[in-house]
Formats: structure tokens, sequence, C-alpha cells
């Protein structure tokens, strides 16, 4: 008879959004750490009850995982652990408080799921870790499907692909519906401050044209910028006898926005979340922006048929594709590997990668914004050769059709204007192809 000797308590909360994948890392941080005869015990609503203090609160929302707790929730979107924004900075000696209910519990090891936030919120707690003289060690595994954790240029965070492909079917779906009833769609998307999301969703549906904040090159515009892009594509599309189309639009636009132009949207209203951020689902962008252009073609005399629809609350809790099934298996194994690994590379709190097939921990340090103590963000790279892709193939002004005075005619006269005056109103909204393709 063989007897297991337990060799320490292994922690795993989830903090921030859902994404696809996070029960598949949960699942395969459980199963590995269980197979190395550790405890694994897991936390209820990210740091809510660890930052609140009470001891008899933290047990009653946590649980000791097993393997039958978690044999097959690969497969499900959504998190067992449930999740949540709480910050612990903002709690009252919350972040101390976390770090003593982990040293009550019997915590030597901690896996944190999640974004910007939580990753912050883990580096906060491994800072008061050291202070209070504790050896309690943390991975973070990169959770957003927004990816835009500062990981290598070509590392996806899980979660982003599953959004992609759900994102894109569902595009799918309203690219029928527009063609069918002759109308156009804006569609908005997830993506607080970049527009990865939104230009994976449209680039592989192919939607009309995709708007994202990193165009603007985060400078503060008004819903006339965002418009004028859209109203182009809707002109030039007539020209070109098609009346409908969608339109992508990354709710990080939102971000870019005044206050004054958000309290100009019809139900919006301006709010922030415990860790700062302004609450995109308070502001109606795609409402904002249908209004816009409704009013716009209504003093010319025009009717247009438009619908806006919000497509982020649509894609967290969907179940993985066998990607992101396969990557956070990897990732969750990895988490464990770290902790649990003496080797020199396996020291310090950190954020798991795997670049090129290999384990790449990033220490907390390094993604963490002197300037602002956060995490740092990584925007979508407008420069690179694939944003050039995905534009070559947008509906929008061109260098082409600069060139081409007859076409640009016909579009100043679906505006009700002259040919000067439509290239001056509208000649920022140009993209201009690199100079190394000819046309």
């Amino acid at each position: 008879m063989s007897i297991s000797i337990q060799r320490g308590k292994l922690g795993i909360l989830v903090g921030g959004g859902p994404a696809p994948g996070i029960n598949g890392v949960i699942r395969a941080v459980t199963l590995e750490a269980l197979k190395r005869n550790w405890e694994v015990v897991g936390f209820y609503d990210g740091y809510q009850w660890l930052s609140a203090g009470n001891i008899d609160d933290v047990c009653e929302k946590s649980a000791k995982l097993t393997v039958e707790d978690v044999y097959k929730i690969h497969f499900q979107g959504g998190s067992i652990l449930r999740t949540s924004r709480t910050n612990p900075r903002k709690i009252e000696n919350g972040v101390q408080n976390c770090v003593t209910m982990l040293k009550e519990v019997g915590i030597d090891k901690m896996v944190t799921i999640g974004g910007d936030d939580t990753v912050y919120g883990a580096y906060l707690l491994s800072e008061e870790a050291k202070k209070q003289g504790l050896d309690i060690q943390f991975a973070h595994v990169p959770k957003t499907i927004d990816n835009d954790l500062p990981l290598p240029e070509n590392i996806n965070t899980f979660g982003f692909a599953t959004a992609c492909h759900v994102g894109a079917t569902l595009m799918k779906n309203l690219m029928h519906d527009a063609k069918t009833t002759n109308r156009w769609m804006l569609a908005v998307a997830m993506g607080r401050h970049t527009g990865h999301l939104a230009l994976g969703i449209g680039k592989a549906s192919g939607a009309t044209l995709t708007i994202v904040p990193e165009q603007f090159e985060n400078k503060t515009i008004t819903i006339d910028d965002v418009c004028d892009l859209i109203q182009v594509a809707m002109v030039k599309c007539n020209v070109r006898g098609q009346n409908h189309g969608v339109a992508v639009i990354a709710e990080g636009i939102s971000e870019l926005l005044p206050d004054e132009e958000i309290e100009k949207i019809p139900g919006s209203k301006i709010t922030r979340d415990s860790f700062g951020n302004r609450r995109l689902a308070d502001v109606n962008l795609a409402l904002g922006i249908r209004t816009n252009l409704e009013k716009r073609f209504s003093e010319l005399g025009k009717s247009t048929r438009l619908v806006s629809v919000e497509l982020g609350y649509l894609l967290r809790c969907a179940d993985p594709i066998p990607q992101d099934q396969i990557y956070t298996k990897d990732l969750g194994y990895s988490a464990v590997y770290f902790l649990l690994n003496k080797d020199d590379k396996c020291q310090g709190n950190v954020v798991i990668c795997l670049d090129n097939g290999e384990l790449n921990p990033i220490p907390f340090q390094s993604i963490i914004s002197p300037e602002t103590g956060k995490s740092k963000v990584r925007y979508l790279n407008t420069n690179s050769y694939v944003y050039r892709i995905a534009q070559e193939y947008m509906m929008h002004l061109n260098d082409r059709d600069l060139d081409n005075t007859k076409f640009l005619a016909q579009m100043a006269a679906e505006l009700n204007m002259n040919l000067d005056d439509f290239k001056e109103r509208f000649k920022h909204t140009v993209f201009h192809s690199p100079k190394d393709i000819s046309s």
C-alpha cells in the first residue's frame, strides 16, 4: 500500500471578466498539482473574500479541488470558481488582508488567472508577502479576450482565439442579415484600450470596415471622427451599387471620448469600476454612432437603415475551441511546473508565457508600468504588415480613389457636396497604401 505525503498547498483564483478557457487552466493546474501531491484550494470570486479579511468567509468561499471536480470542465465556458473585479487596493487593508488570509489557509504557492487588473493585484500581493517575510510565490496566467497584456508581439492571451471565432460566426449572420434587409449593421466588440479583438473579428469575417482606437493614435476624439469613417464607407458602397454593410467598432473608442461626448449619447452615463476604469458597459457607443449617422443622412433628405449590436457579452463565456483547450492545458501545466520546480529559471513571481513552444516566464516587475504603477498595455501595431493587410480589404477612401476624379465626384454628389469640398472634408479618412505596392 502506497502512502502519498502532502507537500504543500497551492491556491488558485480568477479575476476580471470571463474568457473562454478559464476552466481549462483550473483543470490543468489542479491535475498537475495533485499529481505532485500538492493540495489545491480554489478561491471563489477573485480577491473579494480574501481582501475582506474574514477567515470564516474565506473558508466558506473556497474549496479543496479534486480530480472529480475538474475532470471535464475544460470543455465548458465560464469559471467554476466564478470571478470578480474586486480591487484589494481600494479596500481598507485589502492587500494586507489577502496575504494574511493566504497565510492562515496555509497557501505556499498561488496561481492567479486574469487580465491587467488581476495581475496588478497579484503583484501587490507578492510585494506585501515579501514585506511580511512570507515565502508565497505567485504565477499569473494571462487571460483576456482583449489580447492586450504585454506579452511578446506574437503571443496571444488565452480566450482570444475563441472570442474571434465566435465573433466571426456572429458577424457572418449579421452580414447575411444586412444583405437580406438592405441595411448597415454597427457591431461593437470588446477591447477596453485596444483593437486586437475587433480587428480579429473584422478580418476573419470580412467586415466592410473595422475601427480601432490605435488608428487615432489614442488621442482624444469625437463621435464625429468615428462617423466620418463609417459614412465614407457607406457612400462608397452606395456608389458601387451596394446598399448594405457591417462595421466593427472596438469599444475602446469610448475611452478616447471626453466626458462631454459621452453625455451626449442617449442612455449613457460616466461610471468607474474599483480599478478606476470607465465602465464601458454604461456607454452606449453603438447607439451614439447610429444616432449621429441617422441624423447626417436625414439632413441630406436620405433615409438609411442602421442597426446597432453589442457583441461583447456574447463572447466571454463561450465554450473554448480546441486551440484554447490546448493552450490552457499548456499554460496551467507551466504554472505548476514553474512554482514547484527548484531550477534557477523558476524563481520569483511571474506571468506565465509560452514562446516558440518553450516556457518563458516574465517577471512581474517587467510588465508593471513605472508611470502608472499598473500593468502595461500592448497596443495594436498599426504600422505592422498584418494591419496593412486588414486595411487593404476594408471599405474606405484610398490613394486609388483620390486619382479617380469621376468616382470621387459621384461620392461627393451622394452627400450633396462639390468635389473640392468633399476631398477637404474627408481627407483625414484616407488610407494611404504603402509605396512598395503598385496600384
